[in-house]
């Protein structure tokens, strides 16, 4: 199936599996948020036991160096994109409050990005992530 948008995480390429994990779900949590009409029906087994509903559609996972993540975020920017952002602050903090004051804290082009998500056209995210690759 085919679908006009695309969900993307890029992560940088120097963090440690917890880390990459962590990011990655904050930052599809902020697009679940962003957008609800993604999200699609609850499942449930054969056996009737209820499931939560997830994304409607893949979230593709991509890294890069720390220069292709400032690339991506001044491209998604300029576009006029909403992303999300994971900074390297956010990995010594315990909850959302702290969160949001640390990325508060920081400059715009001064923040060390970890990760970004951005759910976009596809031609928009394939523009805004060129030269990222594909998490392995």
């Amino acid at each position: 199936m085919a679908f006009d948008t695309k969900i993307a995480v890029l992560l940088r390429d120097d963090l440690e599996t917890w880390q990459e994990l962590n990011a990655t779900a904050f930052l599809v949590s902020g697009v679940t948020a962003a957008y609800p009409q993604l999200v699609g029906e609850a499942y449930g087994d054969a056996d009737g036991t209820p499931y939560l509903a997830m994304l409607g559609q893949p979230v593709m996972v991509f890294q890069g160096d720390a220069a292709m993540l400032r690339t991506a975020h001044e491209r998604a920017v300029r576009r006029g994109e909403t992303i999300g952002v994971f900074t390297s602050d956010l990995f010594r903090t315990g909850n959302d409050e702290d969160n949001r004051a640390a990325v508060a804290a920081v400059r715009r082009d001064d923040l060390d990005l970890v990760g970004i998500a951005v759910h976009a056209p596809r031609n928009a995210v394939d523009k805004i992530l060129k030269g990222a690759v594909l998490h392995p």
